[in-house]
């Protein structure tokens, strides 16, 4: 008699609702750095030019595969200060969807170069472009431990292991259960243990996970509270943002003088720093380390409501 394929019957797991990613049709892999890997593994690329302004761990492939890379500048606009025409048939040219707000300037570009890599891990609902390979972060968005989504690349011929996630949950299932202080060291454990991970196959409990979200109500929340931010913040904010009405953003970026940052972190207000590797690749007085002290990223996602926010409001009102 066969073996079933799962056991019938004992203690319960998780109950998650059964409906569909977001994300279909596509490549389904264990983390983003991974997803690039596939792409250069992939398109055979000699050379890559990637953003200063980025997190590190985009390098990690590029050590791994003993590919070249080149980095380049932006401007105030988060866009590149680069001559295109510079890239040959073998090389690359990868742009990131800064907080998923660049979607217009993706597809001007997507014109413009060949072989264009995007990094959208931080626009989650950002739709993939037809000339690019796109990739995604999920857990930039959503409460997973792993996972990202590629498309338009070629598929590789061999099989890869499928990922386990059940050792990553500590710091998801700390947050629900006690505070998100508690769970924060095990978020940076986390972080941690992905660094040099091989390309895997998403895991199953991460893929159970994006099947049960609510995608809509999401989206509609955070584009309401990125623009309740916008409504009160966008004369203040030294950064131009220019978004049609149905981008995803995945925080409210905030350019501004003040260091808020201290300030909302005693109030509990928690804003994550991109990126501090950027100190040690270019100089002090470079906008990218400009960027990285004072842009401040705040909070717009579907958790929150505009009680959450008038919260943030009144703390950069009243702090000078």
């Amino acid at each position: 008699m066969e073996k079933l394929e799962s056991a019938i019957g004992g203690y319960f797991e998780l109950e998650l609702l059964s409906g569909q990613e977001y994300h279909v049709d596509c490549v389904s892999l264990n983390t983003a750095r991974n997803a690039l890997e596939y792409i250069l593994k992939t398109e055979k690329f000699k050379k890559v030019y990637i953003p200063y302004f980025t997190c590190d761990v985009i390098l990690e492939p590029f050590h791994k595969l003993n590919i070249d890379f080149e980095f380049y500048k932006i401007d105030e606009n988060l866009e590149p200060i680069f001559d295109y025409d510079i890239i040959s048939d073998n090389q690359a040219f990868l742009y990131t969807n800064y907080f998923g707000i660049k979607d217009h300037f993706c597809e001007i570009v997507s014109k413009q170069v060949k072989n264009l890599i995007i990094d959208n891990a931080q626009a989650f609902y950002s739709k993939p472009i037809d000339k690019a390979v796109t990739f995604y972060s999920p857990r930039k968005f959503f409460g997973v431990s792993d996972g990202s989504y590629l498309y338009n690349v070629k598929k590789l011929t061999f099989d890869f292991e499928q990922d386990f996630s059940y050792n990553r949950m500590a710091h998801l299932l700390k947050r629900a259960d006690i505070t998100a202080e508690d769970g924060y060291q095990d978020f940076a454990v986390n972080d941690k243990s992905l660094e040099g991970e091989s390309i895997k196959i998403m895991s199953k409990i991460t893929k159970k996970i994006l099947e049960s979200i609510d995608y809509d109500k999401a989206r509609k929340q955070r584009i309401e509270n990125f623009n309740y931010l916008h409504k009160s913040l966008k004369d203040q904010n030294l950064l131009h943002i220019a978004i049609s009405d149905n981008q995803v953003p995945m925080v409210y970026p905030f350019w501004s003088k003040k260091e808020l940052r201290s300030k909302l972190l005693e109030n509990r207000v928690y804003s994550a720093k991109y990126w501090p590797n950027v100190y040690n690749w270019c100089e002090k007085d470079s906008l990218e380390v400009q960027l990285t002290d004072e842009l401040i990223h705040l909070p717009i996602d579907q958790r929150y409501t505009k009680n959450e926010l008038d919260k943030i409001l009144n703390i950069i009102k009243e702090w000078k």
